[in-house]
This record gives structure tokens, sequence and C-alpha cells, in this order.
């Protein structure tokens, strides 16, 4: 089936398999692989993006379930100028990284659960990210690294 998107503000249109992934049409069909294939099975949030703004794990949605719509990969975030985004600065300045598999999912439900909740607490960021597994078990850089974005201060955690 023919299916078209609007990819991190470019059309990206092809002929797919009427069952592919959209986390599959991201990586082999648009080139995008910093949406990471982690389980297949929604369980670790490692291809979480943006679907019309909100957070999906593209592991279970379709390819055609996306057609006509608005996706944000991690690779979309920064500005045209190549700066990066608040949350991606964040995650760098406290360090909310290790091994990186988990980070593009990670900081792409941030960016959402930030849109939702401009000011959460330790505890809603936690609860907020819970669908996404950090195999290193880095959280606490992470949820700092979530609150710093809140608070508009990348470099500092004013909690």
């Amino acid at each position: 089936m023919k299916v078209s998107m609007t990819v991190n503000g470019a059309t990206v249109g092809a002929e797919v398999a009427d069952r592919t992934l959209l986390v599959h049409f991201l990586r082999d069909v648009a080139g995008l692989t910093a949406t990471n294939i982690g389980c297949d099975t929604t369980s670790c949030g490692a291809c979480t993006v943006l679907l019309d703004g909100q957070s999906v794990k593209s592991c279970t949605v379709l390819a055609a379930q996306a057609d006509g719509r608005e996706v944000t990969t991690l690779e979309g975030l920064a500005d045209g100028d190549g700066q990066m985004h608040p949350v991606q600065r964040a995650f760098q300045a406290q360090h909310g990284l290790q091994c990186g598999f988990c980070t593009p999912g990670m900081v792409m439900a941030t960016v959402s659960l930030l849109a939702e909740n401009p000011r959460p607490t330790e505890e809603q960021v936690r609860t907020g990210l819970e669908g996404n597994l950090c195999r290193c078990t880095g959280y606490h850089n992470i949820v700092r690294a979530v609150l710093a974005a809140a608070d508009g201060a990348e470099g500092q955690v004013s909690r």
C-alpha cells in the first residue's frame, strides 16, 4: 500500500507492505535510525516518537496508521540551525544517558510529558516515563534531566 506522512517537517512516502510497522518505515524508508528497535512488544519504549504531537511506541503502530499524519523523531527536535532541543541539552548536561540505547525514546517521551505537564514533580516524571526502560538503570540522571528541562535550566537542577 502507498503511505505518505510528514516526518520531521518533510513529506516521506513509499509503497510498503500493509503490515509494515512505523519503526521500520522510519528506519528503512526515511533513513532515520535514532528510533531504536528494542522489544517489538511496546515494553521498552526505545522506539518512542511523536505522532501528531503525542508520544507513541512506533513498534506497535502500523505505517498505514500514520498515513497523512505528522511524525517527529529525535532527529527532528533540533532547530533549523542545528541547536539541540532543550530536552536534548538537559539530557546532555545532566548525564541522562549511559549506553544511549534508550535515550531517543526517553527524550521523545519527555518532550511529550512536558507538553502535557510543563512543571512535573519528580514523582510525576517517574510515573510519566515508566513505559520507557533504561537497561543501564540510569533513572536518577534521567529524572534530573527532565526536571532540569522543565525548569528551563539544563545545566542545573533547582529542585
